[in-house]
């Protein structure tokens, strides 16, 4: 700018040299153009300095602006809160009584700094220092009250989160920069963000206590590799618990390894094995199967191929106790017959099994509300084979939430509701379901799980007063492409009440080992169950309230 005044002053538009009277005129506004910018630029970085300045030190005029909305559960309790605090520094250039800035420094950190100490450091080489980061309130106030120039304190603001593990996948945590990384924090950064009124989730601290409590006591008492609990409201599809383990300290994320932050009930992919009976009574009832017609499940059922030949034995005979050679459709449900139920998916229609599951989106991810799961993996084939085993579980891998949704959809009355974290009502409009079983096969079904809570393997989570449905799963994983028959799945999905569901929970163990107390058997109703009955009988008073 300024060399294009000179050339200005200098000469003429077209070239020409100014008279004298022409050219003062030229210089005299080059002068004031001059002054008028760099009086403009000083006061322009003044103010930003000063807004600056502003910003880092309103707290201590009490004005300091919280930059991040709080998270609380459905109750009002604070699960993550911005938190005021200050760090205390010490510019020694600008210190005019060194005397007095070091009894200050002492008096306000006795314990890390002796006065000679504190003498040292005002008197050091260096310009500029932390003297403590992250102060207390009392410490910060000494400091402030003291009034001493090259003395000061820095405002900061930290997330914090008072329930610290109980929460860490559902809450996630926020990055150096303040905004969400993983859970809440990054699905709701902008809400969180932009607004102060606090977010208000659908998740209860206390029954998530309960969940946190029992699936630990259950990892270190089967050695489990993981564990996993989750519960919903079967009408809104709120979440009012969520936990998986191993977990991590959103305050201290180097304290645990990165693959703990890894949410298993959403990014583990599983075969959840007799589970899925109750899909398959369900296709039965749909397609006109009588509940009461039997199936001889006395020895192994052979399958055959195209070609007439035996492809694979159902050889589960010895696992269970039919009360006669013939069970019918309902008892084999009950009973977890895999030999009835590879007859009772032999003769369904071909390509229902394919279109129930896409029905229940089990087929692919999930887009919900709270994040995207992992890929499902649905059968490739759907021949005669896989027909009959994934009918008990084998063959079709899902995530955990798409089976708990799945078991809602099919046990609530036949309608599939998208989970949320955010506190609803029944009348809410917010709620988003869609019909994918009619409800008189929906009421069928119930009773059924109820006598499998009553009757057999579920017996360990019924709770006095209230009526538990419910079904077991234990499924082998795999080991290079083989089944492997000391590591598997527990599980145990279950509805309350019964008779009109209002709660669907699900309880996952990872690779459970056997106890003396179980005589080395490691199936669902050893330890899933149990852990289930535990967690029930502590959260069915907080419910029902």
């Amino acid at each position: 700018m300024f060399e294009v005044g000179k050339d200005i002053s200098r000469f003429a538009m077209n070239g020409r040299e100014m008279d004298t009277s022409a050219r003062g005129r030229v210089r005299f506004m080059y002068q004031v153009f001059k002054w008028a910018f760099l009086v403009f630029a000083g006061w322009t970085l003044w103010y930003g300095i000063q807004g600056t300045d502003k910003t880092r030190l309103a707290g201590a005029d009490g004005q300091w602006i919280v930059q991040r909305a709080d998270i609380v559960d459905r109750n009002g309790d604070i699960l993550a809160k911005n938190v005021v605090s200050g760090h205390i520094m010490l510019r020694t250039n600008a210190v005019k009584d060194r005397d007095a800035v070091a009894q200050v420094i002492h008096q306000a950190m006795p314990y890390e700094y002796s006065l000679a100490d504190a003498l040292k450091l005002v008197n050091s080489n260096k310009s500029f220092m932390y003297l403590k980061k992250y102060a207390s309130d009392a410490q910060r106030d000494i400091v402030k009250k003291a009034k001493l120039e090259g003395l000061e304190v820095e405002n900061v603001q930290t997330r914090r989160y008072p329930k610290r593990r109980l929460f860490s996948h559902v809450v996630g945590f926020v990055g150096s920069d303040g905004h969400g990384l993983e859970g809440v924090e990054r699905k709701y950064d902008e809400y969180l963000s932009e607004n102060t009124d606090p977010l208000r989730l659908s998740v209860d601290s206390r029954i998530q206590a309960v969940f946190y409590e029992q699936l630990s006591y259950a990892m270190q008492k089967y050695q489990t590799k993981a564990a996993m609990g989750m519960l919903m409201n079967s009408s809104t599809g709120e979440i009012i618990a969520m936990v998986s383990l191993p977990d991590f300290d959103p305050e201290n994320l180097s304290a645990d390894p990165v693959a703990n932050r890894l949410f298993k009930p959403m990014r583990s992919v599983f075969e959840m094995g007799s589970i899925f009976k109750i899909f398959n009574t369900a296709l039965a009832l749909e397609n006109g199967i009588d509940v009461e017609k039997e199936y001889f499940v006395a020895k192994p059922f052979p399958i055959h191929d195209k070609f007439g030949r035996v492809a694979k034995y159902i050889t589960d005979i010895r696992s269970f106790k039919p009360p006669r050679p013939s069970i019918n459709v309902e008892e084999i449900m009950v009973h977890s017959c895999n030999v009835g139920s590879a007859q009772i998916a032999l003769e369904l229609p071909d390509g229902a099994q394919k279109e129930f599951f896409e029905r229940l989106h089990m087929d692919k991810a999930l887009n919900l509300e709270m994040g995207r799961t992992e890929n499902s993996i649905p059968q490739r084939k759907w021949g005669p084979v896989e027909r009959a085993t994934v009918a008990f579980g084998q063959g079709y891998a899902v995530t955990p939430m798409h089976l708990m949704l799945a078991v809602n959809a099919v046990t609530n009355g036949g309608i599939y509701v998208y989970p949320t974290l955010q506190r609803r009502g029944a009348d809410d409009l917010r709620v988003r379901g869609e019909r994918v079983l009619a409800d008189e096969i929906s009421a069928k079904l119930r009773p059924i799980m109820l006598r499998v809570a009553e009757e057999t393997s579920g017996k360990k989570a019924r709770v006095a007063g209230i009526q538990i449905g419910g079904k077991t799963a234990t499924a082998e994983k795999y080991t290079n492409g083989k089944i492997d028959k000391k590591r598997n799945i527990t599980a145990f999905a279950g509805i309350f009440p019964a008779n009109a569901p209002q709660y669907t929970i699900l309880v996952v163990l990872d690779e459970p080992q056997g106890t003396k107390e179980s005589w080395g058997w490691r199936t669902a109703a050893w330890n899933a169950v149990p852990t289930t009955g535990k967690i029930l009988d502590s959260i069915l008073p907080l419910l029902f309230e």
